[in-house]
């Protein structure tokens, strides 16, 4: 397998979800700074021009966080990064959609993408606002979900907790948000996974 990714993008959940597994893998970091995900090699990969995009061993290429993670989590059950419990399963997954579906693009992307959001950077303010308003709100219903949880579906690590790590982190380390405090502890939990140091060390991060 291989895993094309940015630093410090998304994709860090997906590293951090093949270092949970074990398994031999490659890296390659594609160079967005160069906008190398708009150009060949790459867009011969991934049309999309964007990560994480996983090649499989039979050549195939899986694109969209979600997928990738269901699809390593499918193929690694020795891993158990799937609950058990059909509810648990779930609700885990509605979270994951939930900040990949709504937390990052319609907040942390406003911040970090603010150009994409209007032509006029007059108001590159309001729009950065409103972003930290979604990513608040956002980081305030994923809360609720954690409480009485030291994971996002109970006492194990899932898929789902790869997903909010990343939202987590940008907010923790690049925003300088408080999050509030299931948030919090489920961040600091992630951060002293030895597979999340892992990931963060092989990408250049702390």
């Amino acid at each position: 397998m291989k895993l094309y990714y940015a630093p410090g993008t998304c994709a860090i959940g997906i590293h951090v979800l093949l270092e949970e597994i074990g398994k031999p893998y490659e890296a390659e970091a594609v160079n967005f700074r160069d906008g190398a995900q708009y150009k060949p090699p790459f867009v011969g990969v991934n049309p999309k021009s964007k990560v994480p995009t996983l090649e499989r061993d039979d050549g195939s290429i899986l694109t969209e966080f979600p997928v990738i993670a269901r699809w390593l989590a499918l193929q690694n059950p020795q891993a158990d990064l799937i609950p058990k419990d059909p509810e648990a399963d779930i609700r885990a997954m509605e979270v994951m959609e939930y900040v990949v579906g709504t937390i990052h693009p319609q907040g942390v992307t406003r911040l970090f993408r603010t150009e994409r959001f209007t032509p006029s950077p007059a108001d590159h303010d309001k729009v950065k606002a409103q972003g930290r308003e979604q990513i608040e709100k956002g980081f305030a219903v994923v809360d609720k979900a954690l409480e009485g949880k030291n994971y996002v579906a109970g006492d194990r690590l899932s898929i789902a907790d790869a997903a909010l790590f990343y939202v987590e982190y940008w907010g923790a380390k690049r925003v300088g948000m408080q999050l509030p405090k299931n948030c919090a502890a489920h961040f600091e939990r992630m951060m002293a996974r030895p597979a999340v140091q892992r990931a963060l060390k092989a990408e250049g991060l702390s």
